[in-house]
C-alpha cells in the first residue's frame, strides 16, 4: 500500500469536496463546543495570533455555495479563506487538516496553521 503523504491527503480532501459540492451536500446543524469549554450553543467568534499567524473565525451567512459546508462559519488564516466544514457528531476539519476533526472552528484553524508548519495557506477554488 503506498505511503499516506501530505499532498496525497491534501489531494484527495480536495476532492472530496468537490464530490461534496457537487453532490449539494449540507453539513449538518448539529452543535459544537464553544472555544470556552462549554458543551452546548454555537462556536465563538475569534480573532487572535496563533504561533505568529493571524487566524479569524466568524459565523457567515449561507448565501454563498462555498460557505454551505462551513456549517455557517467563515475561517481565515493570515485572511486566506481556511475552508471548513462540520461534521455530523459536531466535530470540525478543514481542508488542510482533513483527517484530524477537532471540537471548533478554532481549533480547526490552529490545526491548519501547525500542519502548515509556516508555509503559506493558498486559496482554494470554489469551482
Amino acid at each position: 500500500m503506498p505511503e499516506l503523504t501530505r499532498r496525497r491527503a491534501l489531494t484527495t480532501a480536495a476532492a472530496l469536496a468537490a464530490t461534496a459540492g457537487a453532490a449539494g451536500l449540507v453539513a449538518p446543524a448539529a452543535s459544537a463546543a464553544p472555544a470556552t469549554g462549554h458543551q452546548h450553543g454555537s462556536p465563538e467568534s475569534f480573532d487572535e495570533v496563533y504561533k505568529g499567524r493571524r487566524i479569524q473565525g466568524r459565523p457567515s451567512g449561507m448565501g454563498s455555495h462555498h460557505h454551505e459546508h462551513g456549517g455557517g462559519w467563515s475561517v481565515f488564516v493570515d485572511g486566506v479563506e481556511l475552508h471548513v466544514m462540520r461534521n455530523a457528531d459536531g466535530s470540525w476539519i478543514s481542508v488542510v487538516s482533513h483527517y484530524d476533526p477537532v471540537p471548533t472552528p478554532r481549533a480547526a484553524a490552529r490545526a491548519a496553521v501547525d500542519e502548515l508548519q509556516g508555509a503559506p495557506l493558498l486559496p482554494f477554488p470554489a469551482n
